[in-house]
């Protein structure tokens, strides 16, 4: 069996969830109205925008390729258009090839006897292999590879070049010829008008664009009987377009004379919602409503998950989407995606909770984690519950911080308080907690969380600073005047050390500070109690709170005399998301049985860590991260998600999709074993490397002694330069 019908035989059995944009934002109407008027949306004709997949699903697959474009088929609507970057061979023959130069997306460099040609091209000399130097059959060999070196390249040389005509016998729905370089193909005296007549004699061509406005005016008559819509591309403003010799900018400003020869236009993202040069989005153009004002509808370009957005969308390709196509403004007409699968149609669960949306840190992925400003944050993303893990400082106060090390969460190493640092065989070195009183510790300023820093994935670099450090107390008092949280989580850790080491019971401060928040005394709140210790939860049990054992290491599997022995203190497990998908080199490898071995016996499963950063999602869930939620809610069965973007999981859960009847099929998770995107890696070299198998929960992990009882150690002596109070940073919650 070929990978193409392998592949179209996996999608027979078991439909890849579809979560182009476009059903989001159908399904997203339910909260405006009637998802049945067309007036809803603001494109040209009042239709819903359309989404082009570039060379297919390029995000993942080889540009062009067989399993690219059929990627995108099952993954998107049906009517999903496929995109097709125009070459032409030396005898002639259009091949779909993201690039004028071979060797971008492609092998031939390795596998041509010839030597690169130089070529001039829009008056620049440009070395490489080009189309034009080969035939189609001298080409049959060449295998496409993925051109952006950032993206996976497990497919490498599994496909072949395609023909305009092989994409179109794929039978797409939509069908867009883009033809980027007419001027230097006529220079070598081929001619992609005369194509575009043969082809136009053979096959329905939906969309046919150009950044040449000569090419473009020259087919003019040639489709004006024909429903295809003719597109001027704009390139960067200060590019020439050779036909006028102006710059983009210029012919910007003169859309009527666009309107002569085109239907349409596509522009980049950039041309609509500008960015300043810190990657904050300004205020958006009046391109969208000038360009529909002539009558031109608009489509833009340039979306793609793995590129930086603007820090405004936290990193949520959903979000982006939205401020193009349901921003109340205006709608684009259409979006050209590398991921036509985003953003996703999640799915809504009426009558139900699940999953349970549980901050980490707050909002830690927009502000500073365990800040106001993050708190307050994750309230108004819309979690469920709000976490605050705890930490003692050296007066004895708890409050709310991601890590008992205070340089992991503030500025302490470049503060006064520098000189601290120490060295503690179980937590290495650092500043900690238990070191400063809670005064000063109030006064360190934040630091927000960049966990995929490698990958050059920053948050929110305008407020990496922002906010104040909460008590527990100061934290209770605001979750319980919040009337949309359903509850509170509060984590303790090392709590044996604090008690033998520093004569501090962190299980005390809590039940205290529950106690003055009124927390024992209601019953509309939830307390969560978490600890990857049972020692600690067995302080607590008896009361009214739900104890949640952190299982912090990941796991195959948990035995059934382990999970008896963890249902004696605590209520729910938290486990880590590699646990329930293992995984090698971003590809799943399979999925094991603990959700549904630890929920036969009761015992609901919260997951971690969720992230909108591409960097954080395995290629199977195609780099996005409400795929990802979509598949461990519907496929794990998982109860409840910890993420740094409550936003992100709120929106998922808000989604009404089930609400449509019939209810769609794309609504599947992503396949996994067998059927997983690793098993179409044919180059054995290009497969991800084994893992050894993750270990066993048995009762010596659990197992272990209770609580020390509290010792009062003598007060460690303080540099008088603590007497300095830094001052706070004012900050803001709302951006």
């Amino acid at each position: 069996m070929t990978l193409r019908r392998s592949f179209m035989a996996m999608c027979s059995r078991r439909a890849i969830i579809a979560v182009c944009y476009i059903q989001y934002i159908i399904i997203a109407t339910f909260a405006r109205g009637s998802t049945t008027s067309s007036s809803l949306w603001q494109t040209l004709h009042g239709k819903a925008p359309l989404v082009a997949a570039r060379g297919g699903f390029s995000g993942l697959f080889p540009d062009s390729s067989d399993n690219s474009y059929e990627l995108a088929r099952i993954t998107s609507l049906t009517n999903v258009i496929f995109w097709c970057e125009v070459q032409l061979t030396k005898d002639k023959v259009g091949i779909c090839f993201p690039d004028l130069r071979l060797e971008n997306s492609s092998d031939i460099s390795d596998v041509s006897e010839r030597e690169a040609n130089q070529y001039v091209v829009n008056g620049s000399p440009l070395q490489g292999f080009f189309s034009i130097d080969f035939t189609l059959n001298e080409l049959v060999n060449v295998a496409l590879t993925q051109g952006i070196y950032s993206r996976t390249d497990r497919f490498d040389r599994s496909f072949r070049i395609m023909t305009v005509q092989d994409v179109y016998q794929m039978k797409p729905q939509g069908f867009w010829l883009n033809i980027q370089h007419d001027t230097f193909f006529s220079q070598h005296n081929l001619s992609m008008r005369n194509f575009m007549s043969a082809a136009s004699r053979r096959m329905i061509i939906d969309y046919i664009s150009s950044p040449e406005v000569n090419f473009l005016r020259g087919i003019t008559k040639l489709f004006a009987e024909t429903k295809t819509k003719l597109v001027f591309c704009f390139l960067g403003k200060a590019e020439i377009e050779p036909t006028t010799n102006r710059t983009c900018s210029l012919l910007l400003k003169n859309l009527t004379y666009i309107k002569t020869f085109a239907s349409g236009i596509l522009v980049p993202k950039t041309y609509i919602w500008p960015v300043d040069e810190k990657l904050y989005l300004q205020d958006h153009t009046s391109l969208v409503t000038d360009a529909h004002k002539v009558g031109l509808e608009v489509f833009a370009s340039d979306f793609s998950i793995d590129l930086r957005l603007s820090y405004n969308y936290s990193h949520n390709p959903v979000a982006e989407y939205l401020s193009f196509i349901d921003n109340g403004d205006f709608s684009v007409d259409g979006l050209l995606s590398d991921f036509p699968v985003t953003p996703s149609a999640a799915i809504d669960l009426p009558a139900s909770a699940k999953p349970l949306v549980i901050s980490h840190n707050g909002a830690s992925g927009d502000y500073p984690g365990c800040t106001d400003v993050a708190y307050k944050q994750a309230i108004l993303d819309g979690a469920d519950v709000i976490d605050c893990p705890v930490q003692m400082s050296k007066d004895g106060i708890p409050f709310c911080l991601s890590s008992i090390n205070l340089i992991d969460g503030t500025m302490v190493a470049n503060s006064i308080y520098n000189n601290l640092i120490s060295t503690i065989p179980q937590m290495g070195n650092g500043i900690f907690s238990f070191s400063l009183n809670w005064t000063e510790i109030q006064h360190l300023t934040p630091v927000i969380s960049n966990p995929f820093s490698s990958y050059s994935l920053y948050r929110n670099p305008k407020y990496k600073n922002a906010g104040k450090f909460m008590s527990l107390l100061d934290f209770l008092l605001l979750a319980r005047n919040v009337t949309s949280l359903s509850g509170v989580l509060v984590s303790i850790e090392n709590a044996a050390y604090l008690v033998e080491k520093q004569g501090l019971s962190v299980t005390d401060a809590v039940a205290d500070a529950l106690e003055k928040a009124g927390y024992n005394n209601q019953t509309t709140k939830k307390v969560m109690i978490q600890s990857s210790n049972s020692s600690v939860l067995e302080k607590f049990k008896g009361k009214n709170y739900e104890l949640v054992y952190e299982i912090n290491e990941i796991i195959r599997d948990v035995l059934n005399s382990t999970i008896i022995n963890i249902k004696k203190f605590a209520n729910s497990v938290l486990i880590h998301k590699n646990s329930i998908y293992p995984q090698s080199s971003f590809f799943l490898t399979g999925v094991t049985n603990i959700v549904p071995k630890l929920q036969s016996f009761e015992l609901p499963v919260y997951v971690e860590l969720f992230c909108n950063e591409f960097a954080s999602q395995a290629n199977d869930f195609y780099t996005d991260p409400i795929v990802e939620i979509n598949t461990f809610v519907q496929a794990a069965r998982i109860d409840g998600i910890v993420t740094d973007f409550p936003r992100t999981a709120a929106l998922y859960r808000n989604n009404r999709c089930l609400n449509m009847d019939p209810i769609p099929s794309y609504m599947e998770p992503v396949p996994i074993g067998v059927e997983s995107l690793m098993h179409f890696i044919t180059d054995p070299q290009l497969m991800p490397p084994a893992i050894a198998p993750y270990p066993t929960f048995t009762n010596s992990n659990v197992d272990e002694p209770p609580l020390p009882p509290v010792v009062k150690k003598s007060p460690i002596p303080i540099s008088t330069a603590h007497s300095f109070i830094a001052p706070s940073p004012s900050t803001s919650a709302t951006r």
